[in-house]
């Protein structure tokens, strides 16, 4: 373990550095963890706060549309007095609800009473078309330069009103504009359509299978908001000539791959950005190819910093010693082989409930068991509870069945949920 701290935040490294004969992957989990005092002295600054809620004609059917209004309310208690905010409708097109003549409003006793009056207007009635919401959001946020600025979209639905190529396009024009928060009511909504969203946008996805916790959802969400203080960190890795980054991934508090979304920025050096930060810390899988040295020989095969604009916060040192020690080469980096295990339950799972849609019985099964497996050895408890939703497991054999009936909110809430991981805290 290598660990590193500068200007409140500490770039951890734990990682085996020896390496067998003649191998040249080399992993390492980087923590990054952000101190309190960082965040508290971290430059004031506008915060936009857009609630984007459907609008569309199925979310008439039960209690969907009174949560919602509920949730933006509840939402709007937890924000900050001073936060500018917006309410954005979405139907089959985008249409700024509240405020009705400026882009946002700062929130305070009056502005929350006008909101309330907006929200008691608003009627469900339409289609959905999500990439337009988004690009409604976008512009809200562009006339707010140099802003936080964070968004909660909420549906019920599927974008059944726009090309899933209208779509993808806002979500790329989106990156780096605004965060955004998923959440789908009911079930009757995708969870890989959201995802996809949430997941370039930096935020997280869930289902809320009953419209009356929507309202204690949002206010998590905003609190969790409101804790932000620092707009935007990057991941910078320096490789030496040679050598070849294979891949960087998020892994706790949920696993996001990052490796498509790095920027070159010098000669051996990519950046990966990281969404805002509060006072948290996150685990990051890195791998590295670098050419094998002889035996005895140590090489330095990356630097991991962790920057804001040009500034450097922290640093960490990713390195490989060469050995004929079987023993010492044989040793696995205990939250490595761990993380390594999160991963590959989370695609289990995803393929398991993709078989099972598709029919396919035997693969599902076969895909769910090694979930059921993987959960129990990294005691991740609450994947573990979801799968019970999906499949029977035999505690005494260890017999694991598809249920021949599952509930469509179980089933999507595992779907939802895979992504989060058991953590591992570093040693020392």
């Amino acid at each position: 373990m290598s660990s590193v701290a500068d200007n409140g935040i500490s770039v951890a490294i734990d990682q085996n550095e020896y390496l067998a004969d003649g191998v040249g992957t080399v992993d390492a989990v980087v923590t990054v963890e952000t101190a309190a005092d960082l965040v508290v002295a971290a430059a004031p600054q506008e915060r936009l706060e857009i609630l984007i809620l459907d609008c569309s004609g199925s979310m008439a059917t039960g209690r969907k549309f009174p949560g919602a209004r509920q949730a933006a309310l509840a939402a709007l208690d937890a924000m900050s007095d001073g936060t500018k905010f917006a309410i954005v409708e979405g139907t089959a097109m985008a249409r700024l609800a509240f405020p009705s003549n400026v882009p946002s409003m700062a929130v305070n006793r009056e502005s929350r009473a006008a909101a309330r009056r907006a929200l008691d207007k608003l009627t469900p009635g339409g289609g959905t078309a999500m990439g337009s919401w988004l690009g409604l959001t976008r512009q809200l946020a562009k006339k707010h330069p140099g802003a936080m600025v964070h968004a909660i979209l909420l549906t019920d639905g599927k974008n059944e009103h726009e090309e899933p190529a209208a779509l993808a396009a806002e979500i790329k024009q989106s990156e780096g504009m605004f965060t955004c928060d998923c959440r789908g009511v009911g079930t009757d909504w995708r969870v890989d359509e959201l995802r996809t969203i949430a997941s370039a946008l930096h935020g997280t996805v869930d289902i809320v299978a009953d419209p009356a916790k929507l309202a204690e959802d949002f206010t998590a969400m905003m609190q969790g908001s409101m804790s932000k203080a620092i707009p935007e960190l990057t991941l910078r890795v320096w490789t030496p000539a040679g050598a070849k980054v294979r891949f960087v991934k998020q892994v706790a508090p949920a696993i996001e791959d990052l490796t498509a979304r790095r920027v070159e920025t010098a000669a051996q050096v990519g950046e990966y950005p990281l969404g805002a930060w509060g006072a948290e810390d996150r685990d990051y899988h890195v791998q590295v190819e670098v050419e094998p040295a002889a035996p005895g020989r140590e090489k330095l095969a990356a630097r991991v910093s962790v920057v804001s604009g040009d500034q450097v916060l922290g640093q960490g040192l990713v390195k490989a010693v060469w050995t004929t020690d079987t023993e010492l080469s044989a040793r696995i980096s205990r939250r490595v082989a761990h993380y390594t295990g999160q991963a590959e339950l989370a695609q289990a799972v995803q393929e398991g409930l993709a078989a099972r849609k598709s029919g396919d019985t035997d693969t599902a099964t076969a895909k769910l068991r090694r979930a059921v497996e993987l959960a129990a050895e990294s005691g991740n408890e609450s994947t573990a509870k979801l799968l019970r939703g999906v499949v029977e497991v035999d505690e005494r054999s260890g017999t694991v069945r598809l249920r021949s009936s599952v509930a469509a909110a179980d089933e999507m809430a595992l779907d939802a949920r895979s992504t989060k991981t058991a953590r591992v805290r570093k040693e020392g």
